[in-house]
């Protein structure tokens, strides 16, 4: 039995932290006809203005019964065709979007006042992009792609290092090539909204849903 006078677990209250939003507006004639160019260009300032890792994106994926999971991902790419990051496709993330393409990412930039939020489908990208990408890695992250199960039990953080030595070593001062289960995935929305924080919690929300392709429809929500 939990929950009585005698309970010692530790309760947080964060009920009287305060901030308000004081750094911009977004009106509906300032947005460009493409939700991701207005995407890309919230990302370029919040480069600009030295946000700490302004890619850091919360990815949400399901199960095809629709059980979630979320964690952080880096964005690695915007354009026309969609959002790009990469993973271990062997990972719970990849082997739901195997599952279920379907997928939810937010972007938020505390420091502007400012988050993305996008939903769409996943889909791998192709080889060459691939190589690409894990090509331009620091090594130690190559060798990492390489020694980690992402998402597996492992034993302890000793078998971890064991298994970046044994890759270490299987490589020796070569070049590491990419994994064949380590790739890239692009996001396609169908839905963009751009939120921007405002005083006494009245935020501008506007969103782009996709009518007929190409066509998006903006609209406003209540906050």
């Amino acid at each position: 039995m939990t929950g009585g006078p005698c309970d010692d677990r530790r309760v947080v209250d964060l009920s009287r932290i305060r901030t308000d939003y004081d750094r911009g507006t977004l009106e509906a004639a300032d947005l460009p006809v493409e939700p991701l160019d207005a995407v890309a260009a919230w990302v370029e300032e919040a480069v600009a203005r030295g946000v700490a890792e302004p890619g850091a994106m919360v990815l949400s994926t399901a199960t095809r019964d629709g059980v979630p999971s979320s964690r952080t991902v880096l964005l690695r790419g915007v354009s026309p065709a969609g959002l790009v990051f990469f993973s271990n496709r062997r990972s719970r993330k990849g082997r739901e979007l195997a599952d279920n393409p379907r997928c939810a990412a937010l972007l938020r930039w505390d420091d502007v006042h400012r988050q993305v939020g996008v939903t769409g489908s996943a889909h791998p990208t192709g080889d060459d992009e691939s190589d690409a990408y894990f090509a331009s890695r620091p090594r130690g992250s190559q060798i990492g792609a390489w020694a980690s199960g992402q998402s597996e039990v492992v034993a302890d953080r000793g078998a971890l290092e064991a298994a970046v030595a044994e890759v270490e070593a299987r490589f020796g001062d070569g070049e590491v090539p990419r994994p064949p289960h380590w790739g890239g995935y692009r996001i396609v929305p169908d839905e963009v909204e751009l939120w921007q924080g405002r005083p006494s919690r009245l935020h501008d929300r506007l969103r782009y849903r996709r009518d007929r392709p190409p066509r998006w429809i903006v609209e406003r929500l209540s906050p």
